[in-house]
């Protein structure tokens, strides 16, 4: 049965804020089997150096990153959209099995099928190590609380 994820394109800018919320949220459940729902069965994407291609790669990519990021946090910000595409900005945190804490920075460039699913996802990433106590990103884990700042307000 075909599969919709609205909203659908062409994109307004509201449409494409929603649309990043969507997806920030779901990043933010850490449900790999659920996030790679999101994505067409063909989606191909760039992800530093891995290139997964398929439901199959992107959700095993997802375990893969969600078993060593922990406690992961994500933003996204829109940045331009026009027609089926959408760029975002975004910022995580993570710390690592050491107790090591980091945040990730990173730019995605987003094209969609007609029926809202992502067909491709372009992704370049910058990360840094940060002290516990530099950390911006405190809600408690899951779906970001509305009232909580995003990126610009946050300064990142």
């Amino acid at each position: 049965m075909p599969m919709s994820r609205p909203p659908l394109p062409p994109f307004t800018k509201d449409s494409a804020k929603e649309k990043i919320r969507l997806a920030e949220d779901g990043w933010n459940s850490r449900d790999p089997a659920q996030v790679a729902l999101a994505y067409t069965p063909g989606s191909r994407w760039r992800n530093r150096a891995e290139f997964p291609v398929g439901r199959a790669e992107i959700e095993a990519f997802l375990t893969r990153k969600w078993a060593r990021e922990m406690e992961y946090r994500l933003i996204k910000e829109l940045w331009a959209y026009a027609g089926n595409r959408i760029a975002v900005r975004y910022a995580y945190e993570y710390r690592d099995d050491s107790g090591q804490w980091f945040r990730a920075y990173g730019n995605e460039n987003w094209e969609f099928a007609e029926d809202g699913l992502m067909a491709h996802r372009h992704a370049s990433i910058n990360e840094l190590p940060i002290r516990e106590d530099e950390r911006k990103l405190r809600w408690p884990l899951g779906r970001r609380p509305d009232d909580h700042p995003g990126l610009s307000e946050l300064g990142l």
